[in-house]
Order: C-alpha cells, then sequence, then structure tokens
C-alpha cells in the first residue's frame, strides 16, 4: 500500500441524526418519504457541482409540488449543512496519527459547496491530507469512475497502489473496478487490520 484514499461521511464525519433530519423536513414543511426521495434522488447534480444550493432546492421543491422561497431556501440550506456537521473523533485523531507516521492520504467526499466551505472553516483537521477532492470541485461525485481516476491522478500513483475506505458498498464496487484496493469500511476497529494488511500487500497482488 502506497496511499490511503478516504470517504468522509459516515467514516470520518457522521450520517445525518434523527434531530437533524427532522428539522430538514419541519424547515421544508414536507414530512417523511416523499421529502427524503426526493433530496437523495436529485442530490447528485448538486453533489457534483453542477447546481447551486438554490438550485438544487428548486428542483426538490419543483418535485414535491411545492415551492421555497427565498428565505426558506437559506434556511433549508443552513439545516442541511448542520445536519452533516458532526464528526468522529476517535477517527479524527487516527486521521492525524496516520498523517504523523508519514501514510500519504487523501479524501474523497460528495459533498456540495456550501458544505465543503463550512468544512474548510471549521475541521483543521482537513489540513492532514494530502489532497481535498471534494466532488462539487472535481466535478464527479462517487461512483462515477472519474472521481477515482482523478484521485489517483492526483496522489501520482497507479490505481492498484491506492486503498480506497468508503462506508458505501456501490462505492467501493466502483473503485474496484477500476484496480483501486478498497476496503467497506464498518469501524475503526476493522479499518487497521486492513491498512495493515493492505501495507504487506505488494502492488498489484
Amino acid at each position: 500500500m502506497t496511499a490511503v484514499l478516504f470517504d468522509m461521511f459516515g467514516v470520518i464525519a457522521c450520517h445525518q441524526p434523527a434531530d437533524a433530519c427532522a428539522r430538514l423536513e419541519a424547515t421544508a414543511q414536507v414530512p417523511g418519504k416523499d421529502f427524503w426521495d426526493s433530496y437523495w434522488g436529485l442530490r447528485q447534480p448538486y453533489d457534483r457541482g453542477d447546481q447551486s444550493g438554490p438550485e438544487y432546492w428548486r428542483t426538490v421543491a419543483d418535485s414535491l409540488g411545492v415551492s421555497f422561497d427565498e428565505r426558506r431556501t437559506e434556511a433549508l440550506i443552513a439545516a442541511d449543512t448542520a445536519s452533516w456537521s458532526e464528526v468522529d473523533a476517535e477517527m479524527v485523531q487516527f486521521i492525524g496519527e496516520l498523517a504523523d507516521g508519514g501514510t500519504r492520504i487523501g479524501l474523497l467526499s460528495n459533498i456540495p459547496e456550501e458544505l465543503a466551505a463550512h468544512y474548510e472553516k471549521h475541521q483543521p483537521w482537513l489540513r492532514n491530507f494530502e489532497f481535498l477532492a471534494f466532488s462539487c470541485r472535481i466535478g464527479h461525485a462517487k461512483p462515477e469512475p472519474g472521481a477515482y481516476t482523478w484521485c489517483s491522478d492526483a496522489f501520482g500513483l497507479a490505481p492498484e497502489d491506492v486503498l480506497f475506505v468508503d462506508d458505501r458498498q456501490d462505492n467501493v464496487r466502483a473503485a474496484e473496478a477500476l484496480g483501486m484496493r478498497a476496503h467497506l469500511f464498518t469501524s475503526l476497529a476493522t479499518l487497521k487490520p486492513a491498512l495493515a494488511e493492505s501495507a504487506l500487500r505488494p502492488a498489484g497482488g
């Protein structure tokens, strides 16, 4: 293993907690499945940087048959950003230890611009990464192949010399399809031996 490429949400940062999800539904005034079907079903262009926050929420509103005025849209962007802001302190510490120990690490995250800017402002541990491949800035969002090739190019390495860590099976499989090694993240306890095993395995092995 020459380098490790980390996903952020579900690995280092936390998924949206229930109270934050409830706040989003209340702000939109559209509860339940219909809201989340639109929220996720229309998310990829927003994460990829093809849409701004107001444009994304306009498409969500249109799909739901409602409208969000400017004030409501600003509140939705704020609530959405807050819902993704919690991090795993144990993983943050581990990332710092890897960097201090000389491991080359990069970050690949599906993230819209508003949230990316929020993380850069409030999370100094991001400086541990060799690069930040935020989907909104590289023009590719996982599991699109371009997201992974952008990162291997940023490392200056062949895909097989990169270990990709993500909590979603579809993202892991996409990385493997391009030749990367990959680990489906469930916990730090299972990640550590996977990193050790990959470090001992020759490139391409």
